[in-house]
């Protein structure tokens, strides 16, 4: 499978590092002479922006001047080449183009168009810019994330809704891909962040939609179940979740060693123990207080109890669970010797994921795109350049 990629920032480039780890082959298709504009997000390596190297692994680097004709030729060429396009312009700039899907399928009636926006591509919020912490206050997100006695509430740190759109476009990517085996036909296929981030709600999307009442925020409790929370201990805290009456059983029983809490008729049922939440919350942390994080950590894993520390990133990237999965690892890099990476948590049995490589060089694979895919000779990469195909420098 071929992917032409136009995209940039992170839930595009997500999406195609997905497919690009399960084989496809990526062209991402960059700014002459500028590049993706994560390429200059800190921290850098060497003068390589950190967040670039994350998400464009497994890619080949094309650099062309959009808005010379060659250049535009050149893009439109690689489409009709392509499987699958990916995008995620503002609204209009790829029909100014003359990249559109209606404009490019029919030259590639098979090929598979996903178009990922803010707030979709048609109606009065096309051209409403959309960034992920925008999205999480929009959709409700932030509003059950936080201290509820504090207003407003807390974003996510990390880019969740650009993320999971990533994600819910590789997946629609493959069910495209499945129904063109059986079809023979390509598709258009919108995904939203507006719309992840609703679906990233959970259930209290629904619960509003059943109810007529919005959800508050409960911090780091649970509302339906109990105790479920953040603790401290002598050395560091940890997050507790008994979410039946099993659990806190053994919870009690086995963990804090307490048979007198166990047979409490406050705690006996989940709804009694969600009725007098804070004075069992503030029964366990006052236990918890007096032995180590490492001595509880041992005895909730031991009895089936699911607890586990709070950790900083750094703690987490070292920590042993990681390590045994084989998920970190180290690849080389064209200038910078190796790099670290992050891989995707899957596993298959019989078809692994594509060995990581570093991602490219701004254009770095210009010349042998041309050639491979397009039989472009030298003569025609040069004429190229010299028309501009590959911005001014380049010529």
């Amino acid at each position: 499978m071929r992917v032409v990629d136009f995209s940039h920032f992170i839930a595009g480039p997500y999406a195609t590092m997905i497919l690009a780890d399960f084989g496809a082959e990526v062209i991402k298709i960059e700014s002459a002479g500028e590049g993706d504009a994560f390429r200059n997000y800190p921290p850098t390596l060497g003068g390589e922006g950190v967040p670039y190297l994350w998400v464009n692994r497994n890619k080949r680097s094309v650099a062309l001047d959009l808005k010379a004709a060659e250049g535009l030729a050149i893009a439109k060429r690689l489409i009709e080449e392509a499987d699958i396009v990916v995008e995620n312009f503002s609204t209009g700039v790829m029909a100014r183009l003359g990249l559109d899907y209606e404009t490019v399928s029919k030259g590639n009636p098979g090929l598979i168009y996903c178009s990922i926006s803010a707030y979709g591509r048609s109606g009065p919020y096309a051209r409403r810019s959309g960034f992920d912490p925008i999205v999480q206050a929009e959709s409700g997100f932030i509003s059950m994330n936080g201290d509820p006695a504090e207003q407003p509430g807390y974003r996510a740190g990390p880019s969740i809704m650009d993320i999971s759109t990533a994600m819910m476009s590789a997946n629609a990517i493959q069910a495209a891909l499945l129904a063109r085996g059986r079809t023979g036909r390509g598709q258009y296929i919108e995904t939203t962040m507006i719309e992840t981030a609703v679906n990233m709600l959970g259930n209290f999307s629904l619960a509003y939609l059943a109810t007529g009442v919005s959800p508050t925020r409960f911090g780091n409790i649970q509302a339906t179940a109990s105790p479920v929370g953040a603790f401290e201990t002598a050395d560091g805290p940890i997050y507790l979740a008994c979410a039946n009456d099993r659990t806190f059983q053994r919870f009690a029983r086995e963990v804090l060693q307490d048979p007198q809490l166990a047979d409490d008729p406050d705690y006996a049922d989940s709804r009694r123990r969600r009725d007098n939440t804070r004075k069992l919350i503030g029964l366990i942390s006052g236990r918890l207080k007096q032995g180590a994080r490492a001595m509880w950590l041992s005895r909730m894993h031991e009895a089936g109890v699911p607890g586990g520390a709070i950790r900083t990133v750094g703690e987490a990237m070292d920590a042993p669970e990681i390590a045994e999965l084989g998920l970190l690892s180290e690849i080389p890099h064209p200038t910078l010797g190796t790099i670290p990476n992050v891989g995707l948590p899957v596993h298959f049995s019989e078809t692994p994921v594509a060995s990581p490589v570093a991602a490219p060089l701004l254009g770095a694979d210009t010349a042998e795109v041309l050639s491979r895919v397009l039989n472009y000779t030298p003569e025609q990469v040069r004429a190229a350049a010299a028309a501009g195909a590959f911005g001014r420098s380049a010529a």
